[in-house]
């Protein structure tokens, strides 16, 4: 029986470089992964101030001594980890003066210079919370013309002004308007706020005082100055927050260009600074060791009804305790009869 069957043959092609599989990218992502980790430890090292690497230089010697007295970590966003001498195995970390924090050295200037500026930042939140005041009071918005604000060395300085037709005093004398002590008792109120002390000073205008050969625009700028401590006062400031009361007359014009300008009828309220502040108190313990004055000759003060210095009074009130300069003098007896 013949086979007719057909003979199939394999030939197996060899060759010299085959697949190999996966095994290449696990290699690669280990790679990748290494030099992942070794960039960020040079960040790390890069970034680490010298106290932390001695943390981490700490926690490596001993991790014992780090892990049980404060963070397991070597790094710690809430702190840096601290050794615990008594627990660690490394005797060196018993004694590590060097991770104390350097001490800062402030100079005094330096010191200064901050208190100033704080202090100034509080004198123009003082400055914008009195121009608010006078902004929303309608009272006190009619007379903003009058009123004038400044930052000036010595401190806020406060300027109330005559107006041609709206003098603060009577003619000739120290006795206040009524809307002048209503501006007067609203700034109290505010001033008193900041610890600083105020400077009170008078102003006239150029024109000569007529009245009495011995009263002349010195004596009537002091007492207006003064009427404006007393409505102040009457107002709850403090007594002892002004630190100075003096008259210029015509010394200091406001409009030097027109002596007779109202405007250089004022009364000018300086919230000091504390440096401006020491000057004035290094004059008057100057002057107080030369010279010092009676008792006797300084006005009382004005008192509430019920006998207590400093405690705000009614307007009508305050009006009536305040008119006491007549004529540029100092009616004394009806400051007793109050």
């Amino acid at each position: 029986m013949e086979n007719n069957q057909p003979i199939i043959v394999k030939r197996v092609k060899k060759s010299a470089g085959g697949h190999h599989g996966g095994a290449w990218k696990i290699a690669f992502a280990d790679f990748a992964t290494a030099m992942m980790a070794f960039f960020l430890v040079m960040w790390l090292m890069s970034s680490a101030t010298p106290e932390q690497k001695r943390a981490i230089s700490g926690y490596f010697q001993d991790p014992v001594g780090f892990t049980e007295s404060a963070s397991p970590y070597a790094i710690d966003l809430g702190g840096t980890p601290t050794p615990a001498p008594e627990r660690t195995l490394n005797p060196d970390m018993s004694e590590t003066p060097e991770s104390q924090p350097d001490e800062v050295n402030i100079s005094s200037d330096m010191v200064e210079t901050l208190a100033d500026k704080m202090e100034r930042e509080r004198l123009e939140l003082l400055l914008q919370e009195l121009q608010n005041k006078v902004e929303e009071n309608p009272q006190l918005q009619r007379f903003k013309d009058q009123i004038l604000f400044e930052i000036t060395q010595d401190g806020l300085r406060i300027q109330i002004m005559d107006a041609e037709n709206r003098p603060m005093f009577a003619l000739g004398s120290a006795e206040l308007q009524p809307y002048f002590e209503d501006i007067l008792l609203a700034m109290a109120d505010t001033i008193r706020a900041v610890p600083n002390k105020i400077s009170i000073s008078g102003h006239t205008d150029a024109k000569p005082f007529v009245g009495r050969g011995d009263f002349g625009n010195w004596e009537l700028s002091a007492n207006r100055a003064n009427a404006a401590r007393r409505t102040l006062i009457a107002g709850g400031y403090s007594e002892g927050q002004v630190a100075r009361v003096v008259g210029y007359a015509s010394s200091a014009l406001f409009d030097r260009e027109d002596p007779l300008n109202p405007v250089n009828r004022r009364i000018d309220i300086i919230v000091l600074t504390k440096k401006a502040q020491r000057a004035i108190e290094g004059e008057q313990g100057a002057d107080e060791g030369a010279a010092a004055p009676a008792a006797s000759d300084a006005p009382p003060a004005a008192q509430a009804p019920n006998g207590a210095p400093g405690d705000p009074l009614p307007a009508d009130q305050v009006r009536q305790r305040l008119n006491i300069f007549e004529d540029g003098a100092l009616q004394f007896d009806q400051l007793n009869n109050q």
